[in-house]
């Protein structure tokens, strides 16, 4: 039976380190993050079973974190942890698209119960759709339309449009769409170049206008005629 894989993002290093080696005790394989940009870089590498995400990160906080990752299509459960314990709170939480929430302190058989829990259940987050313009996106079918017919991309090619269209219409750097796709070892310089042609010949050749733009010395970005400046 595989081990569960969980992301613990906590900037605390003795509650992560507690937490990480009771889970690692119970059988479940753990990756640690101490802010909430480290979490992000590994969400973006890696598939995990679950996340914990403390709220108060540096950096980049649980629900900033949360908000993200589900813009760009991430369906995987999340289970936040805070010490805030008010109603409000809790209901940013999950409008910011998180499924679960466990109110410091608590016991860790209760953690680990819920991330064993999350990890049985379909996300809430599972069926997801991501659209811009004539651009529709499905997360679960790993599929991307334009006015309708389907684009014919590479798994690189549409982990490529997700993030630009889970961004769009902002110029998104070279080097972050490098370190979205290959990680902390981005191939050569030709890599990129060569799949943003792969994605143009499929979104854009077949169409009366492009929505796939360079902007020189600045990135690429999706947008529609009227969002060019």
């Amino acid at each position: 039976m595989t081990a569960l894989t969980v992301l613990l993002a906590e900037d605390d290093p003795g509650i992560q380190e507690g937490i990480a080696d009771f889970l690692q005790w119970r059988g479940i394989e753990v990756d640690c993050a101490r802010d909430g940009e480290q979490a992000l870089g590994l969400c973006r590498q890696h598939h995990y079973d679950v996340l914990v995400l403390d709220i108060m990160m540096p950096r980049m906080s649980g629900l900033s974190l949360c908000e993200q990752l589900r813009s760009e299509g991430v369906t995987t459960p999340i289970l936040m942890l805070t010490a805030l314990d008010t109603l409000d709170d809790k209901v940013r939480g999950f409008q910011a698209g998180t499924d679960d929430y466990l109110v410091k302190p608590f016991a860790m058989d209760e953690l680990v119960c819920r991330v064993q829990a999350l990890s049985q259940r379909v996300s809430r987050q599972q069926v997801r759709r991501l659209r811009h313009g004539p651009v529709e996106l499905d997360v679960e079918q790993q599929q991307v339309r334009r006015d309708g017919r389907l684009l014919q991309l590479t798994p690189q090619a549409f982990q490529l449009m997700r993030y630009l269209l889970a961004r769009a219409p902002r110029v998104v750097s070279r080097g972050e769409l490098e370190q979205a796709i290959w990680g902390e070892m981005p191939p050569d310089s030709d890599a990129l170049r060569s799949l943003l042609y792969q994605l143009r010949s499929q979104l854009d050749k077949p169409f009366s206008y492009p929505l796939l733009h360079t902007r020189r010395g600045q990135g690429v970005c999706l947008a529609l005629p009227e969002e060019l400046q």
